[in-house]
């Protein structure tokens, strides 16, 4: 018997509307992917289909060599990329790729954004990383995949659990979650942690890095082994 993948399709359903209500893209710009680590398959966005007529039923499954399991509509052209985290980083179970504005325009500025003050701290205990920008070679190769290669290697040194996001550069914004959900709500926080860098570093381009003491506390509180926030 063909195994169900209605629940899996319906978290990828449900987080890819999150997208244009959260404000992260517009027309058929993003996706987000929603994994089940048993079966070794994820559920991702169709490409190009607009977000106001999607449908749980329009969402594809496909395995972790982005070969089509179940659906009848072609997987997002990110699809390749998302195959390579679920490879790579294990325990995660959403990814998200938005072209929201502000997360964005640090890519295209090959700049990591920087931990400047305790809302960033609070949920990273370090910059957003931003990889390195694409070489001719990889472009000219299967781009998708190379991508993937791009932020792997960007998290080399990282652990993708405690810096559960990356700007891939010239490009835009990729995060992931244990979640489909998280990887959303992670996507988000991206979004409003490269908007409030950006209005500081406009109103002063001088200003410096949040103390270590300060990220630290911040970060802990939330993160550590002695974490005191939420119920």
């Amino acid at each position: 018997m063909t195994p169900s993948y209605a629940d899996l399709r319906e978290q990828a359903f449900r987080a890819n509307l999150e997208i244009p209500r959260r404000g992260l893209a517009i027309y058929t710009f993003g996706n987000v992917s929603a994994f089940d680590a048993e079966r070794a398959v994820f559920a991702i966005k169709p490409s190009g289909v607009a977000y106001e007529v999607l449908t749980a039923a329009d969402m594809v499954v496909v395995d972790l060599d982005a070969k089509v399991v179940e659906g009848n509509l072609r997987p997002s052209s990110d699809t390749k990329t998302h195959a390579a985290l679920y490879r790579a980083f294990k325990g995660i179970g959403g990814i998200v790729h938005t072209h929201s504005t502000y997360a964005t325009a640090w890519a295209q500025a090959r700049l990591p954004i920087p931990i400047l003050g305790t809302t960033h701290a609070d949920h990273l205990a370090e910059d957003v990383p931003c990889t390195e920008i694409m070489s001719p070679d990889a472009v000219g190769g299967d781009y998708e995949a190379e991508t993937g290669t791009q932020i792997i290697d960007c998290f080399r040194t990282r652990d993708p659990h405690q810096t559960p996001m990356v700007l891939v550069a010239g490009h835009g914004p990729f995060t992931w979650g244990k979640t489909a959900d998280k990887a959303v709500y992670h996507a988000v926080v991206l979004e409003e942690l490269a908007k409030i860098a950006s209005i500081t570093r406009a109103l002063d381009p001088a200003a410096r890095r949040l103390p270590e003491h300060l990220v630290r506390k911040h970060f802990e509180r939330k993160h550590g082994k002695g974490a005191y926030y939420g119920q």
